[in-house]
């Protein structure tokens, strides 16, 4: 497996969506936010009479002997609540109720910055124990995880080092579950299920934004064979053909990743890929929005008005990242996001 070319892809699943341009908390667009492979507790999910789920469902084929292990890990974003105090004036970092008596503010400036309320995420890794595909076909294993719920704050002070104020972050707790199941199709073929579920207890009824917070968002599960390969459901081998119809997938789209060829790894994403996927060379970096290009993007940031940079650069890091990397981007690297051909395919008649 090309470790490096696999994290790259699945890091950009991870944060498709994850701010819209303008990138900006008042644009409409980022009001309602993240889309992808967003698993709701179960409860919620049934208030919402399913529309909104609490589980995705992994099916694909795999080539294994006696021999052959496998390795799951499932990814997602985990929400991070920020919230934003202001001191009473004069208060001293070092009395004893200055934080007792902070008032929660919708928007804090201090020294020319913006400081407002926002949602950010963490990542969250959860991995499994490597298993034998022969004997998961056998008996089925269930993988419960846990996270716990955890807070902290972070000061806010002006130039002359006097705090105005904190930043605190929440996170909720939650729990999950990954079921992992096999099945013979005959021979040397198996059929390899993944389910991951929220099992969070979410209490009482809740609207769309405090499910948010008890939810597992982005999620993506990344499988990896050692002494065996994975067979293509997008194209897959004329024998195997039926078996890969007969795989169901929901919620997500599972495809081989890293260097072409290579069948040892597949992606199982929120969003519709190809086999192979890559992110394209001449990219600089992530900007989230999977509904624009490179070129118009960066075209459009460099274009804004200084009031809605700085809008930007202060509602989060890494829009502010976005932001600084846009700035200072090359005219030569500009140019390069221009079109870009990547291979011709023949499709019919002779060569010239």
């Amino acid at each position: 497996m090309n470790a490096a070319l696999v994290d790259r892809i699945t890091r950009a699943v991870l944060y498709e969506g994850y701010m819209l341009y303008p990138y900006r908390p008042s644009a409409v667009k980022n009001r309602q936010r993240f889309n992808f492979g967003v698993l709701y507790p179960r409860s919620y999910s049934e208030e919402q009479g399913g529309t909104e789920t609490s589980t995705i469902d992994t099916e694909c084929l795999v080539l294994a002997d006696d021999a052959t292990s496998c390795a799951v890990r499932v990814r997602f974003l985990r929400m991070v609540a920020r919230s934003v105090f202001a001191l009473p004036a004069g208060c001293k970092a070092a009395a004893d109720n200055c934080e007792k008596n902070a008032q929660k503010v919708d928007r804090l400036e201090v020294s020319g910055r913006i400081y407002q309320p926002w949602q950010e995420a963490a990542e969250e890794e959860i991995e499994v124990s490597e298993f034998g595909v022969r004997a998961l076909a056998l008996q089925p294993m269930p993988w419960p995880f846990r996270l716990s719920a955890k807070s902290e704050s972070e000061p806010i002070a002006d130039d002359t080092g006097e705090r105005a104020g904190f930043i605190r972050r929440h996170q909720e707790g939650l729990a999950g579950l990954i079921d992992l199941s096999a099945q013979s199709l005959g021979g040397e073929l198996f059929r390899l299920t993944a389910r991951v579920s929220n099992t969070t207890q979410k209490p009482g009824s809740q609207n769309r934004d405090q499910a948010l917070a008890l939810s597992f968002v982005s999620t993506h599960t990344l499988l990896e064979v050692r002494g065996g390969e994975f067979i293509s459901l997008l194209d897959p081998p004329q024998e195997y053909f039926e078996a890969a119809k007969s795989c169901h997938n929901t919620g997500t789209w599972p495809v081989l990743v890293g260097d072409e060829g290579q069948r040892d790894t597949m992606l199982s994403s929120p969003i519709i890929l190809y086999d192979y996927p890559q992110v394209a060379p001449e990219s600089p970096g992530d900007l989230f929005d999977g509904a624009e290009i490179d070129e118009i993007l960066s075209l459009r940031i460099l274009a804004m008005t200084e009031d809605e940079k700085r809008e930007m650069r202060d509602s989060d890091e890494r829009a502010r990242q976005i932001l600084e990397r846009t700035e200072t981007l090359p005219g030569e690297q500009l140019i390069k996001l221009h079109g870009a051909v990547r291979r011709f395919h023949r499709t019919g008649g002779e060569a010239p």
